[in-house]
């Protein structure tokens, strides 16, 4: 298993390169404050402009933190989200 990073900072993802990222992802998850919305994308996959709004910040960059496991991928940080999603039962 390989390990990709990149800094949002000095090399941030932008709009108009994220639906890029969902390529191969069945799951994604996103944290909003408290609440985690989570999309399907093979049972109803929602319009480009709305899985950007889910994922890019007010800046129009990729929301950090934003990682894949396998077919997922978590975006934002929620501490609930991430310790089970990211467990070995989860």
């Amino acid at each position: 298993m390989t390990a990709e990073l990149q800094s949002a900072t000095r090399n941030p993802v932008t709009s108009d390169q994220i639906l890029g990222l969902l390529e191969g992802v069945s799951d994604l998850y996103v944290a909003r404050g408290k609440k985690i919305v989570h999309v399907d994308l093979n049972a109803a996959r929602p319009a480009d402009e709305d899985l950007v709004g889910l994922l890019c910040s007010r800046f129009g960059k990729l929301r950090a933190p934003t990682m894949r496991s396998g077919d997922r991928l978590l975006v934002g940080y929620n501490a609930e989200m991430l310790s089970t999603l990211l467990s070995p039962e989860g």
